[in-house]
Formats: structure tokens, C-alpha cells, sequence
């Protein structure tokens, strides 16, 4: 027992150096290479704790072995230019002046619904909250907001073709309703990217590669 535990505070400690080395990215916000590496230190630090017929100094070789590794690829980032963008990849543009790029969210393996729930995250409710929206390439969402958002939570009626029949019901948007403000604008359900509308009645409206518009339609209830 008593082994385990200084293999344990041996392994610790270890860790705790080269994470602290390894920067301050290490505990925010990690690029892809860096999240690979945390995860296999994880795993290489589990393997002498748990089976004491591993030498310890394995587990400690292994560790450090990361550690150089990383050190390598960060300076190949820092040097090579190119390799930044092989290595981390960059920034991907999923709103812009348009509205919504569904190429970058597809790039990204995104829905629309990701991406609304980044925005809330970020704080707009609404897809033409921001002028630019973007994803970096840590995963993080960024955006240049509006001079003036809007103060209504949108429901997200329409997603890549496809009805929200929930969000219908909240919003008190029947069939025949929907119907009606898709023929005005001379478009199949198929066709359209995303549909949104807030409870006074604004609808966010994007047709597949095409701009989005603003649009009101009458709402039962608003939330």
C-alpha cells in the first residue's frame, strides 16, 4: 500500500512539473495537438500507478518523452508558418454579412443548432445579433457584434429542411401558418437553411446559398 502511494506522489509531482512547463494553454483552451497530448500523458501516468510490476521509471520516461514531443511541435508552430495551420488548423467564418455560411458549419461537423447554442454562449440569441461570427481553431466561438441586438429569444422553427414541431407549438406557428409564409417567399421546405422567429413575431429566414432577410409573422404567445 504504502508503495502505491509513493508511486502515486511520484507520478504526481511529475505531472504537475511538465504541465506547468508545457504553459498556460494547458488548463484554458487547447489547440488539437495539445488535447491529444494531455490525454495521452493521462493515460501513460495511469499505467505505473495502477500496476505496481511496471517500473516506475517508465511511466516517467514516457511522460517526458510527451513533453519533448511537445516542445517540438511548438516550435515547428513558431517557426513555420504553414505548419500552424497543418498542425491547428484555423479559423472557420460560419456567419457573415450573408448570414449563415453552411459550407464552414458542414466543414466543421456543425448544425445550426451548435452553432445558436455557441451564440448563447457567447451572449446573442440571435443570428443577426453579429455581423461576423467565427469558430477558432481551438473550438472557441468569437463574434463582432451589432450596435443594437435584439431583446426577444428566438425558437429555431426551421433547421436544414426540417421542422421543429415543438418549437411550432411554442411559438403557436401552425402548418397552415408555416405554409403560408413559405409560399410568400417562393421557397420549398427543403430549400431552407434555417428559420427562426422570436416572440414579437421576427423571423430570421435563410434559403439555402443565399442571403438571409428579416420577416414578421403573427405569433400566439410570446415567451
Amino acid at each position: 500500500m504504502a508503495l502505491v502511494f509513493v508511486r502515486t506522489a511520484i507520478i504526481f509531482f511529475v505531472l504537475l512539473s511538465v504541465m506547468r512547463l508545457m504553459g498556460k494553454s494547458q488548463i484554458g483552451e487547447m489547440q488539437p495537438f495539445e488535447f491529444v497530448i494531455t490525454l495521452l500523458i493521462a493515460e501513460l501516468a495511469c499505467i505505473p500507478m495502477a500496476d505496481s510490476s511496471v517500473p516506475l521509471l517508465y511511466g516517467v520516461i514516457s511522460i517526458l518523452a510527451i513533453f519533448i514531443l511537445h516542445q517540438i511541435v511548438w516550435l515547428l508552430d513558431m517557426w513555420f508558418t504553414p505548419m500552424k495551420t497543418v498542425i491547428c488548423g484555423k479559423p472557420s467564418l460560419v456567419i457573415n454579412r450573408q448570414g449563415v455560411d453552411s459550407y464552414q458549419l458542414r466543414k466543421n461537423n456543425l448544425e445550426i443548432s451548435d452553432l445558436i447554442e455557441s451564440m448563447r454562449g457567447a451572449g446573442y440569441f440571435n443570428l443577426d445579433d453579429v455581423y461576423y461570427g467565427l469558430y477558432e481553431s481551438n473550438g472557441s466561438f468569437s463574434a463582432l457584434p451589432k450596435e443594437k441586438i435584439t431583446q426577444s429569444l428566438p425558437l429555431l422553427i426551421i433547421e436544414n429542411g426540417k421542422k421543429n414541431a415543438k418549437n411550432m407549438g411554442l411559438a403557436g406557428i401552425g402548418e397552415n401558418e408555416l405554409s403560408s409564409l413559405l409560399h410568400g417567399q417562393n421557397v420549398k421546405l427543403k430549400n431552407v437553411l434555417v428559420l427562426t422567429v422570436d416572440g414579437n413575431g421576427r423571423v430570421y429566414f435563410q434559403q439555402k446559398g443565399k442571403p438571409y432577410k428579416i420577416l414578421n409573422c403573427k405569433v400566439r404567445s410570446q415567451w
